[in-house]
C-alpha cells in the first residue's frame, strides 16, 4: 500500500510517496488534484479522491499524485495550481466550476504542463474541460421521488445557479411530473457547494413546509441527517452512494465515477497523445452512475427506475424529449424533439410548471 504524506496549514499539499520535502523523481509522471472540499465530505470531493486513488493503484510507482483539499474558487486556487506547476505536476486536475478562469490563468503561465477543467467550458491548447451528464441521473431520481412522495411536494436543495444545477432542477421535476402530476417542486439556493449547517438548514425549511423527498446538488451528508432526525422524509445520495443512510431516508444516489477519466487522460500524458479536448459523458460511458435503490422503494417503482436508467444508457431515450415549454409558457421542444447540447450546456431557465425565480 502507498503511504501518502499530509502536509498541514495554509496552502499545504498531501504529497503522495517519497515527496517529503524532496523533489518527485524524473522518470514519474507527476498529477495534482484541485478540490473545492474536503475528501472526506462524503460527496463531490470524496468521489474525486476515489479516482486519485485509483488512478495511484492503476499505475503504482509510474506515477506520484499531489492534492489539496478545501481550496477556494478565487485567488486561493491561483495559488494552488501555480505551487503544483512549480513543483513539477504534468497534469493538475481542477474539480470545481468555479475554478474556470484561474484555470485558464495559470495554464497561461505553465504551457508544458496540462490542465483538465471539471464542469467547465473554456478551453485552451493546454486546457481540457471534462463533465458528467448528472441530468440522466436526475430523470431516475425524479422517477423515484415523484412515485415515492406522499405530500406531493419535493424540496431540491440547489448549490449555484448554474446550468449544471439547473438542467439537474429541470430533469428531476421532468421525471417526477410525468409520473405524478401533483407534484410540487420548492427549490432554496445555498450559495455553496459544501456547508453542512446551510445544507442542514435547508433541509429542515423544506420539511417544515411540507417536503417528504428532497433532493440535493451539494456535497455534505447533512441533508440525510436531517430527514433521517425529522422521519418520514426520504433523500437521495449525492454524487456519491451515502449509503450509511440506507435503506431509510436514502432510497438511491447518483454516483459519479471519475477513475477511468483519470487514468484515461493521465496515460495519454504518459505517452505524448494527450490534446485538448471536451468531455461529456454519462450513464452509457459509466461516468453517472445509479446507486443501489434501497428496499424502501417499492419493486414495481424499482422496475420503473431501472427501465428509465437502461433506456438513457442505450440513447434509446432522451431525458429533455418534448413536448417541454420554457417555464413561461413558450415553446421550447416539439413532440419527439430533443434539446441540444448547447442549449443544455448553457440551461439558464425554468421548464413550464416550476415556480419562483432562477437568482441572478
Amino acid at each position: 500500500m502507498k503511504r501518502r504524506t499530509v502536509l498541514k496549514g495554509a496552502g499545504a499539499l498531501a504529497l503522495g510517496t517519497g515527496l517529503a520535502g524532496t523533489a518527485w523523481a524524473q522518470s514519474k509522471t507527476k498529477v495534482g488534484f484541485i478540490y473545492v472540499g474536503p475528501i472526506g465530505d462524503g460527496g463531490w470531493t470524496y468521489q474525486h479522491e476515489q479516482g486519485r486513488l485509483a488512478l495511484e493503484a492503476e499505475f503504482g510507482d509510474a506515477v506520484e499524485t499531489v492534492y489539496q483539499e478545501s481550496v477556494p474558487e478565487g485567488a486561493d486556487s491561483v495559488r494552488a495550481m501555480t505551487q503544483m506547476a512549480l513543483g513539477g505536476a504534468d497534469l493538475i486536475f481542477a474539480t470545481s466550476f468555479g475554478y474556470m478562469d484561474q484555470v485558464l490563468e495559470v495554464a497561461a503561465k505553465f504551457p508544458k504542463v496540462k490542465f483538465e477543467h471539471a464542469t467547465g467550458f473554456k478551453r485552451a491548447e493546454n486546457v481540457s474541460t471534462y463533465s458528467a451528464r448528472f441530468y440522466e441521473g436526475r430523470a431516475v431520481q425524479g422517477t423515484i421521488a415523484g412515485r415515492m412522495t406522499k405530500s406531493n411536494k419535493i424540496g431540491y436543495i440547489a448549490s449555484f445557479p448554474i446550468p449544471e444545477v439547473i438542467r439537474g432542477i429541470n430533469s428531476a421535476y421532468i421525471h417526477a411530473r410525468k409520473v405524478n402530476p401533483n407534484v410540487e417542486f420548492s427549490v432554496v439556493w445555498v450559495y455553496t457547494w459544501f456547508d453542512p449547517a446551510k445544507e442542514a438548514d435547508a433541509a429542515k425549511a423544506l420539511i417544515e413546509q411540507g417536503a417528504d423527498v428532497i433532493l440535493q446538488h451539494t456535497d455534505s451528508t447533512a441533508p440525510q441527517a436531517a430527514a433521517e432526525k425529522a422521519g418520514n422524509v426520504y433523500t437521495f445520495g449525492q454524487a456519491s452512494d451515502m449509503a450509511q443512510y440506507a435503506p431509510k431516508p436514502r432510497l438511491s444516489s447518483i454516483i459519479d465515477n471519475w477513475a477511468p477519466y483519470y487514468i484515461e487522460r493521465t496515460k495519454a500524458v504518459m505517452d505524448g497523445t494527450w490534446t485538448s479536448v471536451d468531455t461529456w459523458d454519462g450513464i452509457g460511458k459509466g461516468m453517472v452512475g445509479i446507486g443501489e435503490i434501497s428496499s424502501a422503494v417499492p419493486a414495481d417503482v424499482k422496475a420503473e427506475a431501472e427501465a428509465l436508467r437502461d433506456a438513457i444508457a442505450s440513447g434509446s431515450y432522451h431525458p429533455f424529449t418534448g413536448p417541454l415549454n420554457k417555464q413561461d409558457g413558450s415553446a421550447w421542444l416539439a413532440a419527439g424533439e430533443t434539446a441540444d447540447d448547447g442549449t443544455l450546456a448553457g440551461m439558464g431557465f425554468y421548464v413550464e410548471g416550476l415556480t419562483g425565480e432562477i437568482p441572478n
